[in-house]
């Protein structure tokens, strides 16, 4: 099943290497893709992940490099043809590159914000609708 994974499950997976989400991310059955830019987001967030986790720099960096293994991470000229299409459909302008990434691909997004599920365009799971179908 291939998936859109958004900057909050990484996070998330990040501040838990022990739980749910890490473990998702690691499923065989899920292939997951994430627009570039969200590797920035995660930098943008490092010190609160490392304050939140109690990682040392070295050990989260260890961390991001294991979930990004599992991740394709695809630059924003391969969907920037649906980024208008997605604007149009995400109920936060914010959010639309994942969108535009679900479009191209056709396929669903894992987010745990609610408010995504407010459209009819692109299928949105959360970890807990995720783990209850794997």
């Amino acid at each position: 099943m291939n998936f859109v994974i958004d900057a909050n499950i990484i996070i998330s997976a990040l501040l838990s290497t022990e739980g749910k989400t890490f473990d998702l991310i690691f499923n065989d059955k899920l292939r997951l893709f994430a627009p570039k830019f969200l590797l920035e987001e995660i930098k943008k967030h490092k010190a609160e992940i490392l304050k939140k986790s109690g990682l040392e720099d070295n050990q989260l960096s260890i961390v991001i490099e294991l979930v990004s293994s599992k991740i394709d991470f695809v630059p924003k000229q391969d969907f920037k043809v649906f980024i208008g299409e997605a604007k149009r459909v995400s109920p936060d302008p914010n959010d639309a590159e994942y969108f535009a990434l679900a479009l191209k691909l056709n396929c669903s997004i894992w987010s745990n914000d609610k408010k995504l599920k407010n459209q009819d365009e692109v299928k949105v799971y959360s970890t807990g609708d995720l783990l209850k179908i794997i």
